[in-house]
């Protein structure tokens, strides 16, 4: 949420004037103190491999409908990223994987509804079979010397970064 979507306290429902508090202005309650605070959105991919290929969706919604990314999605309150990262692969693809290893944190939004974080794991697949569901229409493996047209820059720094080793 942003400050421009806060308009009243949510612990008393006084209308939110502006201060400056902790080093810049905020949106205040004058009857209760509240400040507000906005939490950054936090997502994960997961870069799965199989015969050295690499596991991709395409992605049903907007932006960037019908473009290839990596699995991944948005982190729930109270969920480790690690296993946020293991949901969305079984939810987009029917696999289920273990991440296994951190291999970035990428900070910038890339569209105004997406992440302000994005965590990268890899990740093995322990069993089922891919099938596409969720956000994803699509699911396949693909040679990193032949990808589809990809949606974000982040996917792609991934990538880059796994064909440069």
């Amino acid at each position: 949420m942003l400050e421009a979507d806060v308009h009243f306290c949510p612990r008393c429902g006084t209308a939110l004037t502006t201060a400056r508090r902790a080093g810049r202005e905020r949106p205040v309650c004058p009857a209760c103190g509240w400040v507000f605070f906005p939490d950054p959105k936090v997502a994960v991919v997961s870069l799965v491999m199989q015969g050295g290929r690499v596991l991709l969706g395409r992605r049903v919604n907007t932006p960037y409908r019908g473009m290839w990314s990596l699995p991944g999605g948005f982190v729930d309150a109270g969920e480790h990223p690690a296993r946020a990262a293991e949901r969305e692969v079984l939810e987009e693809t029917g696999l289920t994987v273990r991440a296994t290893e951190l291999l970035d944190v990428i900070g910038g939004q890339e569209h105004t509804r997406g992440a302000h974080i994005l965590i990268a794991y890899r990740a093995e697949i322990i069993s089922g079979e891919l099938s596409p569901a969720d956000d994803v229409d699509q699911a396949a493996f693909f040679a990193l010397d032949d990808l589809p047209p990809l949606a974000f820059h982040s996917t792609q720094k991934i990538l880059s970064d796994l064909a440069a080793f």
